[in-house]
């Protein structure tokens, strides 16, 4: 650190300080356990401890890739993320849109709140709403019949098959509301003389959208996108712990879900970390690619 650096961090020794608690609580919490890592090239017993327990070298990875049970849990995973980027991530910049839009005050801050509402509501309590409506004497079945659409209950969390549209919908009514809060914080930084150049121009709204709103949160867009792609291998560990049940296991058992009842359910943690392991390098390789992907596409990345 030269003299200058050293001068102007002394003289904001105050702020600075500011920052160290969160700096020691990163080292104590997150670098520090990274140490457990090692885990995964053991045979692990809490009773052994980290010397004293059997080492097997790369034989935790070769089980869990020889498991025909994983890759069913990663084909899972993988078709569950993508179906909610798919359709979750436009939804987001669809609504950001359609409240931009909206020029009565009181009723755009309503539609806000009524947006954000159940990203604040845990997955035990909307989890517990969703199995409640989709039970054989909930309320979809009971409006599909008294419209006389079906005739008889559908059992809809009993199919397996019925359980990623589930999965995708649910996640949508929670998160889809607080998702637009960055693009809405964008837009608020475009430039209002362009909308009324565009109007002078003869430009309607959807012109107005396409050539002035979407170019001007781009850069939002691609940091989101980029982050949501990197997250694919991540589903909803709480979603899927409150929705599944035996029946539909084999469409919504994941890879988060894996790990938990591997590791917490039969003990075997040196497999369960094995896997959580090879889930986090795959998720910052997905992360590099895709920021590469929209540089080259885009000109933009996020680092």
């Amino acid at each position: 650190m030269n003299h200058k650096s050293k001068g102007k961090f002394m003289s904001q020794w105050q702020l600075q300080a500011m920052i160290w608690p969160s700096i020691i609580l990163m080292i104590l919490f997150a670098y520090i356990p990274m140490f457990g890592i090692i885990i995964v090239f053991q045979n692990y017993s809490p009773l052994d401890g980290f010397t004293g327990s059997e080492f097997v070298g790369f034989q935790n990875f070769q089980a869990f890739l020889g498991d025909k049970d994983f890759y069913n849990v990663l084909f899972n995973t993988l078709g569950i993320s993508l179906v909610k980027l798919l359709v979750g991530f436009p939804a987001e910049i669809i609504l950001a849109l359609l409240i931009n839009e909206l020029r009565v005050g009181m009723f755009k801050k309503f539609a806000q709140t009524i947006s954000y509402l159940p990203h604040f509501l845990s997955w035990v309590i909307l989890g517990g709403m969703v199995i409640s409506w989709l039970s054989a004497a909930g309320l979809v079945n009971n409006i599909l019949m008294s419209l006389h659409i079906v005739s008889e209950p559908i059992e809809f969390l009993s199919n397996p098959n019925n359980y990623w549209g589930i999965a995708t919908l649910s996640d949508i009514w929670k998160e889809v509301g607080w998702g637009t809060i960055l693009y809405l914080a964008a837009m608020s930084g475009i430039d209002p003389t362009l909308y009324e150049a565009a109007k002078v121009d003869g430009a309607g709204k959807i012109r107005r959208i396409w050539h002035i709103t979407l170019p001007g949160i781009s850069q939002i867009v691609v940091l989101m996108l980029v982050l949501r792609v990197s997250g694919v291998l991540g589903s909803n560990f709480e979603q899927g712990l409150v929705l599944q049940n035996s029946l539909n296991m084999p469409r919504s058992e994941v890879l988060d879900l894996f790990v938990y009842h591997l590791g917490l359910g039969n003990g075997d943690f040196s497999y369960a970390a094995a896997i959580g392991l090879f889930t986090s390098v795959v998720s910052v390789i997905l992360l590099l690619l895709a920021n590469l992907a929209t540089r080259k596409i885009n000109k933009a990345s996020i680092f």
